[in-house]
């Protein structure tokens, strides 16, 4: 079955920077649209970005453009975010996800999760 493993998430001082690791398994990888959403405690789901089959089409959420970088390694089945310039307001529950076809920031468009792993942004 397909499974995605973040990793990366920890705690963090403003101004500071993580990367983020999503390992797929269980699906074709280089097919896929990969996306990370994030969610904070009582707050919705929300899209941080997405990226193509061979990164050629990338989205960025607003808040994060200049400062969060996705990037891709089909040969390695991962997808990763790199977070620089790190904001309180970025703490959150960071789940990558997959889906076929066109790179979409809805988060009912993608069919698999990961179960998240949490950055925590300190002031």
């Amino acid at each position: 079955q397909v499974q995605l493993v973040e990793s990366g998430g920890g705690l963090v001082q403003a101004g500071g920077s993580l990367r983020l690791s999503c390992a797929a398994s269980g699906l074709t990888f280089s097919s896929y649209i990969m996306g990370w959403f994030r969610q904070a405690p009582g707050k919705e789901r929300e899209f941080v970005s997405a990226i193509s089959w061979r990164g050629g089409t990338i989205y960025y959420a607003d808040s994060v453009k200049g400062r969060f970088t996705i990037s891709r390694d089909n040969a390695k089945n991962t997808v990763y975010l790199q977070m620089n310039s790190l904001k309180p307001e970025d703490t959150a529950l960071y789940y990558c996800a997959a889906r076929m076809g066109i790179v979409t920031m809805g988060r009912y468009d993608y069919n698999y999760w990961g179960q998240g792993t949490q950055v925590t942004v300190s002031s």
